[in-house]
């Protein structure tokens, strides 16, 4: 990567190469708006160029950009090969790649979910054997979705009956049972630090999002799992369900590139939250120069 610092200061502002998909299209949400905001706030302290998900790779070995920072270039199932690629290439050139490229979460897939379950975390019990739908709570419905799913790509819903019919792919299944939660609310981190968290009132409509203020359990409860994963720089995105106990269950952890639904936030949270993300940023930069 690109060294931008000498004895006396700083040669140029660090360069960013922006790793997004403004054409992808995701229901309930425009992906290309807030990546447009976010690269002109970032434009006030770096040097950015934005590129294709399929384009990452090759640009990123030119050593021309301090940092590549992946946004919302949509699932990476679309683009498999080319994503375990780009990953290891990073890993072989030193690349500083932000989110870091060492989660346990969403990042590898949902293979956290048996772990979690497994550790007695607080966690949608989850398993990944129809055999094994005996040690999940009984409900009339369970939800199955693919390992390697993401953006609700493979869902299903499937009656307890009809479990042992299921014939799990290549890439592995998970069940779970339909949890019938009053709401479900998401935590925003950068790096470690809390930046705010949005929750939908009604459980039928995911993405009519509105600001919520967290408890200090909620707070702690999002932080165990961003405690808990492997990723010291980047944006994390915690999404909970309530249960009808009341108490708060991990839906995922979503480590790669998380929809962060800034439009719905005031000035003074979205400046305040890119402000973070530049301090970051520049850490990374500086920090761990070679």
């Amino acid at each position: 990567m690109h060294t931008e610092l000498s004895g006396e200061g700083p040669l140029h502002r660090p360069r960013i190469l922006f790793v997004t998909d403004l054409a992808y299209q995701a229901k309930g949400r425009r992906y290309c708006d807030e990546d447009i905001y976010l690269t002109t706030r970032l434009r006030e302290d770096f040097d950015v160029a934005l590129c294709h998900p399929l384009d990452a790779a090759s640009l990123m070995e030119t050593d021309a950009f301090d940092a590549v920072v992946v946004r919302n270039s949509g699932p990476v199932l679309h683009y498999q090969e080319q994503w375990d690629d780009f990953t290891r290439r990073a890993a072989r050139c030193g690349a500083r790649v932000y989110n870091q490229l060492t989660g346990r979460a969403d990042m590898v897939g949902k293979q956290y979910l048996l772990e979690l379950t497994e550790a007695g975390l607080p966690v949608i019990p989850t398993v990944d054997d129809p055999r094994d739908a005996h040690r999940l709570p009984q409900t009339p419905t369970y939800v199955v979705k693919p390992k390697a799913g993401a953006d609700s790509i493979g869902l299903a819903f499937v009656a307890r009956d009809e479990l042992a019919e299921l014939t799990p792919g290549p890439d592995g299944i998970l069940i779970q049972p339909r949890v019938d939660f009053a709401y479900e609310v998401s935590f925003y981190f950068v790096d470690r630090s809390f930046q705010y968290a949005l929750h939908a009132p009604d459980p039928a409509r995911r993405w009519h999002l509105e600001r919520y203020e967290p408890t200090e359990a909620d707070l702690a409860f999002a932080l165990r799992f961003v405690d808990w994963n492997a990723v010291d720089h980047g944006i994390q995105r915690v999404d909970a369900c309530r249960a009808p106990s009341g108490e708060l269950l991990l839906v995922e952890l979503e480590d790669l590139n998380p929809y962060l639904s800034l439009d719905l936030l005031d000035e003074e949270t979205r400046d305040g939250f890119v402000a973070a993300l530049k301090r970051s940023l520049q850490r990374l930069v500086t920090d761990q120069a070679p």
